[in-house]
């Protein structure tokens, strides 16, 4: 439990990924919490099978991008460290996005019809922002360079998988 909390730290920028030493277990249980969570808010836009095809979509990039990240600049010694931040701050926000969606189930026909949006926006650009601060740490790249690696990962992530959905 404590290293899921040193992990979840990284939400509000403290600790450093590659300080923590988590176990592969540890890994893979973020691994299935990222893939069931996000089934829930999929299945919640569209149909079951299609939310656990691009759910899984999903998974399988961001670890390919990630592993790919750390072959290129030869630090395979910090492979589960990053792994494991990125799918714990994941995580974080895919359980406030349930959270956010719940509350526009609830919002719809009332003054508060609009804060679900905001709510998303915000958390879109702290997701951003705290995926840049694992990257500044893990590959100690300039602040530009981490948050352009941000937004790529971001837009390969959920982008690409949501693309081929859309043709499929």
């Amino acid at each position: 439990m404590s290293l899921l909390i040193e992990y979840l730290q990284l939400c509000w920028f403290v600790n450093n990924p590659t300080e923590l030493h988590p176990a592969r277990a540890f890994f893979w249980k973020n691994v299935l919490f990222y893939v069931v969570s996000g089934i829930i808010v999929e299945a919640n836009i569209g149909d079951f099978p299609e939310a656990t095809l691009e759910v899984a979509m999903r998974a399988i990039v961001a670890l390919m991008l990630l592993s790919t990240q750390i072959l290129a600049t030869k630090k395979a010694a910090v492979f589960y460290q990053l792994q494991t931040a990125v799918f714990i701050c994941e995580n974080f926000m895919m359980t406030l996005g349930i959270g956010v969606e719940i509350f526009d189930a609830f919002a719809h026909n009332t003054p508060y019809e609009d804060y679900p949006l905001y709510l998303g926006a915000f958390l879109i650009v702290w997701y951003l922002a705290i995926i840049s601060y694992v990257f500044k740490r893990v590959f100690a790249f300039h602040y530009a360079k981490c948050i352009g690696m941000a937004l790529l990962y971001f837009c390969l992530t959920y982008g690409g998988p949501f693309l081929v959905m859309e043709v499929i």
